[in-house]
C-alpha cells in the first residue's frame, strides 16, 4: 500500500517565481491498484511522481510505502521498489549496451561486460517473446537501434524484471505513434496484469483513462479533485467525466494536450 497524506510541495518559495505544486493532497493506492491519472498541464500529475520517487523532498506531508516512512528517504534507494517510466523513450535504457545487457543491469546481475549464462539468457528470451516485437532474436543488437515503441518495451520490461512495489508510467506512450501507443499500452495492460503490480499511470487520453486499470483520479491545482472507481467508473463516458471535473474544481478542463477519444479530440 501507498499513502500520501496532506503532501505540499512549493517550488520557488518566497519568490515571484513561487509555484504550489502540491497543496496538502491525500492519497491512498491499494495494493493491486492500477490507477489512471488525467489533468491539464501543470495540474501536479509528474510532481506527484516526483514526490513519491523522491526527486524533491515534500515540504510537508507524509509518504508511507508498505508500512515504511520514505518521506525523506533518498531517490536512489526508493528507487529499489518504485520502478518509473518516462515519455521519452530514450530515458531509461542505456543506448549503447545491447538489449541483453540492459536486461542484465535491470535485474540487478550486471550489465556492460558481465558474462550472461545460458540460462538467464534463456530466461531473456522467453520474457522478450511476450512482447510479440521479434525481440528476443535481436537480444545482441544495441538499444539504440530499436524503435520508440519497442525501446519503450523493453524499458518496461526493465522496470519490471524484479517486480517493483509500485510502478509510475509517466505518460510513456504519449511521445510514440499510435499504433507503437496501443502496442505498448496493450504490454502495459498484460504486464500489469501478470505481475499482479501496484500502478499508476499518467495519461492524456480520457477514453484510455476510463478503460485501463480499476480507477481514475483528476488533478487540478496540485490536488486530487475527481477520484472515480468500480461500478460507478464502469458507467462513465467521457462526458461524464469532465462535467465531473467541471462541479469538483469550477472549471473547465483545459484540453490543449487531452485527447477526449482514440484517435483524436
Amino acid at each position: 500500500m501507498l499513502r500520501l497524506s496532506h503532501v505540499s510541495k512549493t517550488f520557488n518559495p518566497g519568490t515571484v517565481n513561487a509555484k504550489q505544486a502540491l497543496t496538502d493532497l491525500n492519497l491512498t493506492v491499494n495494493d493491486g491498484d492500477f490507477i489512471t491519472i488525467i489533468g491539464a498541464n501543470g495540474a501536479g500529475k509528474s510532481t506527484l511522481f516526483n514526490a513519491i520517487a523522491g526527486s524533491f523532498i515534500t515540504d510537508s506531508g507524509q509518504i508511507i510505502l508498505d508500512d515504511t516512512d520514505i518521506t525523506l528517504m533518498p531517490e536512489h534507494i526508493r528507487a529499489h521498489r518504485i520502478g518509473r517510466l518516462f515519455q521519452d523513450p530514450m530515458r531509461g535504457t542505456a543506448a549503447g549496451m545491447t538489449i541483453e545487457e540492459n536486461l542484465t543491469l535491470a535485474a540487478g546481475k550486471g550489465g556492460w561486460l558481465s558474462r550472461i549464462d545460458r540460462k538467464q539468457r534463456e530466461e531473456f528470451r522467453e520474457i522478450l517473446s511476450r512482447l510479440d516485437m521479434g525481440l528476443e532474436d535481436r537480444m545482441k543488437q544495441p538499444m539504440g537501434l530499436l524503435s520508440g515503441g519497442q525501446r519503450q518495451a523493453v524499458t518496461l520490461l526493465m522496470a519490471t524484471i524484479n517486480p517493483p512495489s509500485v510502478l509510475l508510467l509517466d505518460e510513456h506512450t504519449a511521445a510514440l505513434d499510435p499504433a507503437a501507443a496501443d502496442k505498448v499500452l496493450k504490454i502495459t495492460r498484460e504486464v500489469v496484469r501478470q505481475e499482479h503490480l501496484t500502478c499508476l499511470m499518467i495519461t492524456h487520453n480520457m477514453e484510455s483513462a476510463l478503460s485501463t486499470g480499476n480507477r481514475t483520479l483528476m488533478m487540478s491545482d496540485g490536488n486530487i479533485v475527481v477520484d472515480v472507481s468500480g461500478e460507478e467508473r464502469d458507467r462513465l463516458q467521457v462526458e461524464d467525466l469532465l462535467n465531473m471535473f467541471s462541479e469538483a474544481s469550477g472549471k473547465k478542463l483545459d484540453t490543449d494536450r487531452i485527447l477526449l477519444k482514440e484517435g483524436g479530440k
